[in-house]
């Protein structure tokens, strides 16, 4: 889904307009971020590895947190649209609206590995607004899968559902954590496979 969360800053590279340098070093931050962790990166860090001096780099960003929230907010925001069209475009077809929603969380994880990285560790290191505002999102991203399986699975509760949306987030966002033995093409369609299947099996209680 290079349309709505690919690179770094999530949506805010769509397709049809030119990185910029902002883009660029952006990218080179989240990577240093999700390998050495956010407090294990400097801001000197970042600009040794864009080849910025300090002035430039601070040019584009107040700071390492400028950069976090730059990175993980635009991300929410691409999902959320991602999965309201996503399950829009499916009215009265839950089966449908759901394999949807996997082929585009399965697209997004794995060309944003770093990001699901900083998603999972380092959002808690953002001030309180921002980190309230990316909750929220996620939040309202959850209740785009809650409604397709509710719809999937007459008689299931809400909060059993988002158990379930939270259960198949966590099977495809484990690609931050897998070699590359298995090329890309072919995780996809594990990935898809293995989450279909998780929610389409049974869901009353045994």
């Amino acid at each position: 889904m290079e349309q709505q969360a690919r690179g770094a800053n999530g949506g805010a590279t769509g397709a049809g307009r030119r990185r910029s340098r902002k883009d660029e070093i952006l990218e080179i931050a989240v990577g240093l971020f999700a390998s050495r962790g956010y407090h294990g990166v400097s801001m000197d860090d970042i600009g040794a590895a864009a080849g910025v001096t300090g002035p430039a780099l601070y040019h584009h960003f107040a700071g390492k947190e400028a950069m976090l929230v730059a990175a993980l907010t635009p991300v929410s925001e691409g999902l959320l649209d991602g999965g309201r069209q996503r399950r829009a475009a499916h009215p009265g077809d839950p089966r449908a609206a759901l394999e949807s929603l996997i082929d585009f969380h399965v697209d997004f994880a794995l060309a944003n590995p770093a990001v699901i990285a900083l998603h999972l560790h380092e959002l808690d290191r953002l001030p309180e607004e921002p980190r309230r505002r990316i909750r929220r999102l996620q939040r309202l991203y959850v209740e785009e899968w809650v409604t397709v399986l509710t719809a999937l699975h007459p008689g299931l509760p809400d909060g059993e559902a988002r158990v379930l949306a939270h259960a198949a987030f966590g099977l495809m966002n484990s690609t931050p954590f897998l070699g590359g033995e298995v090329d890309h093409r072919r995780r996809a369609e594990l990935l898809r496979a293995a989450t279909l299947a998780a929610l389409l099996a049974p869901t009353q209680p045994a």
